[in-house]
This record gives structure tokens, sequence and C-alpha cells, in this order.
């Protein structure tokens, strides 16, 4: 069942910089997130990455024994290295390293001291670049469905901001293809080329929104219904875009207010959804309840039994098998079959007859990809 888990490991990253302070600074602070590698001079990087070649470059200006303009000219006259993102660090201004790095089409130059968020934003819209660019290979139906999705994804953080409605059109229509690729049982590709992307809280959204989509397509929900279920599983989590990164990404245990703040992403996301037109009940409900158990364990508002209807009941069960076979920066995938496991151990807390109805249905899909 390995078609449905996120196989995909940490980007590969490596630092490239001649002070050995900075760069295991950098390093150990991007370990959370990357597959990280350091190196002190561009003899012994050129060389791994000729071989093995990152995802994403940090280049510092200054790198023995020739500096970092010349290592990044060897680069682009180097077939295997030409392409791959590279983002120029310096700890000077007012130098030409910078200008000459955008003539060799780096477009990301960050001065030291770096801000950690500036520059994890900057790494992760490289990888994501990358990881798009990948979707062109892919059938029109799968590709419309990533790439209309991502693009209305990334509009959602500024309309919280700004206190505006979201398009449900538009979600909707990005949806389309999505709910297309589903019922005509051509949706694997899709499943497979959203690993590569950076942006978890789309990753984990679109996977929702395409088991969700399964699901209900399998049960024999069909149309307006069918579309509920899909648009609801694509913005279900975007309050989550209002959590800080320190919490949204902490490795472990949350604690005490750190918790509290993790919960209110449900309430953020009810008030951004109530606020737009024409969002479908269907879509609020699956919103506010999918973190909700029918043994009233769950939370917002501890509901359980009757207060749950069916579309909360399958929302809950698809989320948490997204969630655990999830990569995430502190935690590696669940295995699909370990995943189902752990639900089916989960005795009162999940609708028992509708989490067999789900495994059945991966089980037989996996079937069908063999």
């Amino acid at each position: 069942m390995k078609e449905f888990g996120n196989t995909a490991h940490k980007p590969p990253v490596a630092v490239v910089d001649g002070d050995s302070t900075h760069r295991d600074a950098l390093a150990g602070a991007l370990a959370a997130f990357y597959d990280v590698v350091g190196y002190g001079d561009s003899i012994q990087a050129l060389e791994d990455m000729a071989s093995q070649p990152p995802d994403v470059v940090i280049l510092d200006e200054w790198v023995p024994p020739d500096g970092g303009l010349k290592l990044l000219q060897t680069f682009r006259g180097i077939d295997t290295l030409a392409a791959i993102p590279v983002i120029c660090t310096s700890a000077e201004t007012g130098v030409e390293f910078f200008p000459s790095a955008r003539g060799m089409g780096v477009s990301i130059t960050l001065n030291k001291p770096i801000k950690f968020s500036q520059l994890l934003s900057s790494i992760s819209a490289q990888v994501n670049r990358a990881a798009e660019k990948e979707w062109d290979k892919i059938e029109p139906v799968q590709q419309s469905a990533l790439k209309k999705t991502i693009t209305i994804f990334n509009t959602i953080p500024d309309l919280i901001d700004a206190g505006k409605p979201l398009p449900y059109g538009e979600v909707k229509d990005s949806c389309e293809p999505l709910v297309a690729a589903v019922t005509s049982n051509q949706y694997k590709d899709l499943l497979r080329n959203v690993r590569g992307h950076d942006n978890y809280s789309y990753v984990h959204s679109l996977r929702v929104a395409t088991f969700l989509s399964l699901f209900g397509n399998t049960i024999g929900i069909e149309g307006g219904d069918l579309m509920v279920l899909s648009t609801g599983g694509l913005v279900h989590d975007i309050g989550k875009m209002s959590i800080p990164c320190g919490v949204l990404n902490k490795p472990g245990k949350l604690e005490g207010s750190e918790w509290d703040v993790m919960k209110s992403h449900v309430n953020v996301t009810i008030h951004c959804l109530e606020d737009s037109p024409d969002i479908p009940k269907g879509v609020i409900t699956i919103a506010s309840q999918h973190h909700e158990k029918l043994d009233g364990s769950g939370y917002p508002k501890g509901l359980s039994g009757t207060d749950l209807n069916d579309l909360a009941r399958m929302a809950t069960i698809v989320d948490i098998f997204g969630a655990l076979t999830d990569r995430r920066c502190y935690k590696d995938p669940v295995p699909p079959e370990k995943a189902l496991a752990i639900m089916l151990d989960m005795k009162d807390a999940l609708d028992r007859e509708l989490l067999m109805l789900f495994r059945e249905m991966l089980l037989d899909a996996a079937t069908d990809a063999d």
C-alpha cells in the first residue's frame, strides 16, 4: 500500500561557506527541515555535488580556495548542476558578488546576518519551484488539479491577513480537475507528484481532498456532494496558516499554551469560511469537526456520537490517515498499513464502519496499482 504514503525524504540542501561557525549554525538550524550537508571548501563541495546533486545550494561569497563566484561559474558549466537553484549569501554590502551572481541566474541573495525565517522561506520557494516544474510531465487533468489548487492555496494567507472572504467559486474551480481525476481513477500521479512539494499545509490539504473525494466516490457520493468533500478537504486546515512556525513545526509534544495556539486554527478556519459567501454548509462542517471524535475526546467542542454526521466522521478518518502518512520536518511518514492499524486501535474515537470501508478502499486501490 506504499502508493498512499508520502514517502518523500527531506529535500537535500548543501551549505557551502568558508566560515565554519556560520556554516554549522545554518546546517544545525535547517536540519529539522532538510537533509543538510555542509562544505568548507569548493573542491569537496564540487566533487560531492557532481555525483549527488542537492535540491538547493546555499553559497557564500567567501569559500576557499577561489571564492563563491568561481564555484558558481563552475556549477553553471556542469550539466548535472547547471539548473540547481542557488541562494547566495555575503557578510559584505556593496560588493560585486550579488550582481555577478544574479547575472548567472541567481534570484535570491541574502546579506548576513540572515533571518532564519527569511532563509527558510527562500529555500522552500526554490524547492517548490523545482517540484512544480515536474508537474508539467504528468497527464493534463492531474496536472491541472495540482496547478489550480496550489494557485488558490497560495492566495489564502493574504486573504486571511486582509480579512477578505474566500472566493469559493475559485476553490471549486480548482477542485474540478481533482474530482475528475478521482472519478476516472486517474489520480495516482497527482499523489506521487505532490510529495516533493515543500509546503506542508498544501501537501496535507491536497492529500486530504484527494482521499476524501476517493472515499466519497467509492461509497457512491456524486455531483455537488462529492465537490463538497473535495473543497472541504482542500480548505479544512486553512486556519493553520495563522499558527506561528515554531508551534506548527515543533518537534515533539506541544505543551500548555502551545497546544491552545494549535487548536485555535479550527476557529480561525471557521471564521474565515463563515465570512465567505457561497460556502456550502458541508464544507464548514468538515472544517469545524474534523478534529472531533465519536467518544467526545476531540476538539474544539468535544462533540460526540450523533452530534457528528457522516461528513465529519469521514473527514476525521481521512485527516488522521493523512497526518500519520505525511512527511513532516520532525517525523518520517508512517507506512499506510501501520497508520490503519493505529486507527483501528482508536476504539470508540472513530466510526468503525466507515473506517473499515476506508481501509477496504485503500486495499482495493493499491491492488489496482499492482
